[in-house]
């Protein structure tokens, strides 16, 4: 049995996430004609909290004085996108100016399809870890 040994949990221990290649569409070609990879960083926990607090909203309940609050979806997968998507740069003003657009969120919007939208949100979440299933993860932890 291995001895417990907390070194390995130290910050300067921990393996760095890299960054990720993904081919978001293949609408946006090279010179040679082959799509382009997007890259995806990761995050960390608090920028996370910090993006989903950002993406609350309270609601007042009818009929009551009471307000609730709720994380608004759509809001918080594009902030994501935002965020961990660092190339191509979303914030890059010629871009936005190419798609008549001001803001990361909206020429994310305008370059791709739903359907690419959509994947590369999956993309950012598994890049983050969140579609890691947890069958996965014990039968690692087993091995």
């Amino acid at each position: 049995m291995e001895e417990k040994n907390l070194q390995a949990f130290l910050a300067e221990n921990a393996v760095k996430a890299e960054n990720i290649k993904y081919i978001a569409s293949k609408r946006f070609i090279n010179a040679d004609r082959n799509p382009i990879e997007w890259e995806i960083q990761t995050i960390t926990s608090d920028e996370d909290e910090t993006l989903r607090n950002s993406c609350k909203k309270k609601e007042f309940v009818p009929g009551t004085r009471q307000t609730s609050t709720t994380l608004d979806q759509e809001k918080y997968a594009t902030a994501l996108i935002c965020k961990c998507v660092v190339y191509p740069n979303l914030n890059d003003a010629g871009l936005q100016d190419s798609y008549g657009v001001v803001g990361a969120e909206e020429v994310v919007k305008k370059m791709l399809t739903p359907g690419e939208y959509t994947d590369l949100f999956m993309a950012v979440q598994q890049a983050n870890g969140f579609q890691t299933g947890m069958d996965e993860k014990i039968k690692t932890a087993k091995n």
